[in-house]
């Protein structure tokens, strides 16, 4: 038995990266850092939360003791912990840590020191890692919990990563790694201002192993009108192939920093035990957004979060959060 653990299952802590003066948020950093303490203080109401900082005594400052705020000290390129940190895989032998490269999206950015985060943190970790020679974001897999994998073939099969593996092979390695019997591939569906090729986090999400939720564009004008139809479409014929139920998600109203189109989307949501954190962009799409989730979700609270600051950089709440599953304890 191998399974990829879903995300809405239960969770043991959320491991952040907090922003610092070296990464690509220097030029709005304070604003950044409120955006990243509001999403800890979220977490940490309901589950640990393990800070991976720079410098911990400036960490620290921001927040006062609580008994489920964790830090350890390690200097990282940038704050996409989805993408540069381990998942977590159950076996017949207990949970097992995948580390896989890190090439920041097919060696768009210089991420050598988020490459090595996971195996210099890994004495921090309950669980064994295991080294992966396969270059996979976490933002681009999606797990129902059982056999099934989401993604997308603009990112996985692109050949900005493993370009020495043809798709089939590809196929192969993930139904290796994660135990599953159906990678799914969406061809169609993108977000203006992405930088991952497409990750399927800000697409289409398992929120349980036979529901997904997927944003939807409702406006003809709109330039992701077409391939999120097209989408759409796929995700329908998959639905049912496969018994899924299907729930469509708003689509942001236009949100921009300096003339350029961000890649804001609600599909970025966060699980937390007991709690989803939702990101909120200042946009008359908010209110719908949070109606949505309160409607599906009415076991858990819905925490919006505003994510204006944080999507300047391309990526949203979970990008810059990863889950660690139930007994994965943190060693500190």
């Amino acid at each position: 038995m191998k399974r990829l653990i879903g995300e809405f299952e239960e969770q043991s802590f959320t491991q952040i990266i907090f922003p610092h003066e070296d990464t690509d948020w220097k030029p709005y950093l304070k604003e950044a850092q409120k955006n990243f303490i509001n999403i800890i203080d979220a977490v940490i109401k309901h589950q640990k939360c393990l800070v991976v900082c720079s410098d911990i005594s400036s960490v620290k400052s921001h927040f006062n003791p609580h008994k489920n705020l964790y830090f350890v000290e390690y200097k990282t390129d940038d704050t996409w912990a989805r993408d540069s940190s381990a998942l977590c895989v159950e076996t017949d032998a207990g949970i097992k840590l995948l580390d896989f490269e890190f090439t920041a999206w097919g060696d768009k950015f210089e991420a050598s020191q988020d490459n090595l985060m996971s195996r210099t943190l890994s004495k921090h970790y309950s669980k064994d890692l295991e080294s992966i020679d396969f270059i996979l974001e976490g933002g681009a897999v999606e797990s129902n919990g059982e056999n099934i994998i989401l993604t997308t073939s603009a990112c996985t099969l692109n050949k900005n990563r493993n370009a020495e593996l043809d798709a089939l092979e590809i196929t192969q390695e993930l139904n290796s790694l994660f135990g599953a019997t159906q990678i799914l591939y969406l061809n169609h569906g993108y977000l203006s201002g992405d930088d991952t090729d497409s990750h399927i986090d800000t697409l289409a999400r398992f929120i349980s192993k036979n529901q997904i939720m997927y944003i939807k564009c409702e406006d003809k004008k709109d330039e992701h009108y077409e391939e999120l139809k097209l989408m759409e479409e796929e995700l329908i014929l998959l639905s049912k192939e496969h018994g899924l139920e299907l729930i469509a998600l708003p689509m942001p109203s236009g949100v921009y920093f300096e003339q350029e189109r961000l890649p804001a989307t609600y599909a970025n949501f966060l699980f937390v035990n007991g709690a989803i954190l939702l990101p909120i962009y200042g946009v008359k799409e908010d209110n719908e957004a949070i109606k949505l989730f309160k409607r599906t979700f009415v076991h858990l609270d819905i925490i919006p979060i505003n994510c204006e600051i944080l999507i300047r950089q391309h990526g949203s709440l979970h990008c810059v959060t990863m889950n660690f599953a139930s007994g994965v304890d943190i060693l500190i």
